[in-house]
């Protein structure tokens, strides 16, 4: 089963978390691989482990150096951008890292979920023939977030919901929420 969770809306990872979520009750081993992403303070980092379910998350992006404090609620994030120039600089090799590690995990998962994969796709740092190819072949369930995801990935998958935006606090001015949206 290959599920996508597209579009410029929010709650893309959210509504992949959930999938995750449902499956690891239900005793399936699940292995969550975020591409370029390394902020270390979102929720779900700090609730998985709490779990005690054959769950795992990894990021691989660059990691925010105020991390602690934004996770412990000392700060905010600065929205400096350093996080995302970082994590799409291919030199840094972090697509090659979670592809590697996606590849791997889905030996030893039921799901495997690659979040914000198209974000990879779509700046050419993971060839999109290369993601098709492992679909086809993967034994393991497999949910794919991320904004624009290209159409032939999306015509191989057996659902994919578009997320778009209607109304969110964001677009009012109000600023993502500790316990909220991260």
């Amino acid at each position: 089963m290959i599920g996508i969770f597209t579009g410029n809306g929010k709650g893309k990872t959210t509504a992949a978390l959930g999938t995750a979520l449902s499956a690891a009750l239900q005793g399936k081993r699940v292995a969550i691989v975020q591409f370029l992403k390394g902020s270390g303070y979102t929720g779900e980092l700090a609730a998985i482990p709490q779990l005690s379910l054959a769950f795992s998350i990894r990021q691989f992006g660059f990691g925010c150096p105020d991390a602690a404090a934004i996770r412990s609620g000392e700060m905010q994030c600065k929205k400096c951008g350093q996080c995302f120039g970082q994590n799409r600089n291919p030199a840094n090799g972090y697509v090659e890292q979670a592809w590697s590690y996606a590849c791997e995990a889905a030996h030893e998962s039921d799901l495997v979920v690659l979040d914000e994969v198209s974000h990879a796709v779509n700046r050419k740092l993971l060839e999109e023939e290369t993601l098709l190819r492992w679909l086809r072949e993967v034994k393991a369930d497999v949910v794919l977030t991320g904004r624009n995801m290209p159409q032939a990935i999306i015509d191989l998958a057996d659902f994919a919901t578009q997320c778009h935006p209607v109304q969110h606090p964001m677009g009012k001015g109000i600023d993502a929420r500790r316990g909220s949206e991260y």
